[in-house]
């Protein structure tokens, strides 16, 4: 006999409510409730209703695509749509359907629950995370791009911590001191608390490996900062406009997406500064119009259409029960025009009024 909620309720020694809100609203009750309700299920073999539809009917013939964020969010960022095509690509190879599933009101545990897919590939899940413990109790096979190495996990990546350093060692190499770094903001879900800052946490080791080796590091007092930004040409401009009103100004922007770099190539324009000229800024993924800027972005290419075809793949072996293993895909640093030699201000102002 199949296990229900009351038999959860029963063991767990808590409501059928409790249990309901364990599996569909898990901040309503305390992190040891909800661990222990999830050991109970684990342990009594249960089985949510929608995934027992889908296995009645064996499979669906869809995969999702599972967002940490709103849709309109996440596809302000350019490298998700080059991950999605690389999804659709095979998915029309196979004759798969592709759903994209994102935050119900900012809660992903119902979004996963209510699931009708054979396979879900993620973005930025990690170690620890306690939405992985939702994908076990479904027994749903999931693929991680842009996570993290851990049991359980099967990932897609680039090494981002060396990829980072070796982005890090140029701008020093070109003489830069005066560092503002763009990193991603952290994404939390209301219903668990989970951070996805996973290439955060690896970048920012590579930035720190690169400093270190120069006697450099982190600091108000160094002048090489972090700058928290949403994933936006909007964000991107906001906090450079900030920056750019500062009497003492870097004299190169580090952005971890180059939608960011875009905002800031919006507002040094506004501004009347030249790039690199008067400052030079760096990105990261190298999305399709990023030759195209003016100059072009000196960036880190990332490969989003063959981290979404990788993973695809792999997911596709998950659910026919052959064996896989994560991949780590390889990146390029692309030099450009926007990154140049460290000038400070009154130099590059000093520059250009006898070029003018």
């Amino acid at each position: 006999m199949r296990a229900t909620i009351n038999d959860i309720a029963r063991e767990a020694g808590v409501s059928k409510t409790t249990v309901s809100f364990a599996f569909n609203n898990p901040s309503k009750i305390s992190k040891d409730t909800f661990t222990r309700i999830m050991d109970i299920a684990r342990e009594l073999g249960y089985v949510p209703d929608p995934v027992a539809r889908t296995l009645a009917m064996k499979q669906t013939g869809s995969i999702g695509l599972l967002l940490p964020q709103s849709i309109h969010e996440v596809f302000q960022n350019p490298y998700i749509s080059e991950i999605m095509r690389g999804i659709g690509y095979i998915c029309d190879r196979e004759g798969l359907s592709l759903g994209v599933l994102s935050p119900l009101k900012g809660v992903l545990t119902q979004t996963i629950r209510n699931a009708a897919v054979d396979g879900i590939i993620t973005l930025g899940i990690g170690p620890g995370m306690t939405v992985l413990e939702l994908f076990h109790q479904r027994g749903l096979p999931f693929v991680t791009i842009d996570g993290g190495a851990g049991e359980g996990l099967v990932n897609v990546g680039i090494n981002d911590e060396a990829a980072a350093e070796s982005l890090m060692e140029e701008v020093l190499r070109q003489g830069h001191r005066e560092i503002a770094v763009f990193m991603l903001q952290n994404v939390t879900l209301s219903d668990n608390g989970d951070h996805f800052s996973q290439t955060n946490d690896t970048r920012l080791n590579g930035f720190n490996r690169a400093l270190k080796r120069h006697g450099l590091s982190f600091g108000a007092h160094t002048g090489i900062q972090v700058h928290h930004t949403e994933v936006s040409s909007e964000s991107g401009r906001k906090v450079a406009r900030d920056l750019l009103s500062q009497k003492k100004r870097p004299t190169v922007i580090v952005c971890l997406a180059d939608v960011q770099a875009l905002g800031v190539y919006e507002e040094c324009a506004a501004q009347g500064l030249s790039i690199p000229n008067d400052i030079s800024v760096v990105g990261f993924d190298d999305i399709p119009f990023s030759v195209f800027m003016n100059p072009p972005l000196t960036t880190l290419r990332q490969p989003g259409f063959e981290k979404g075809e990788a993973a695809a793949e792999l997911l596709v072996k998950m659910i026919n029960k052959q064996p896989v293993s994560s991949m780590t895909l390889t990146a390029e640093l692309v030099l450009r025009g926007s990154l140049a030699a460290a000038r400070s201000w009154p130099q590059a102002h000093a520059d250009r009024k006898r070029t003018r």
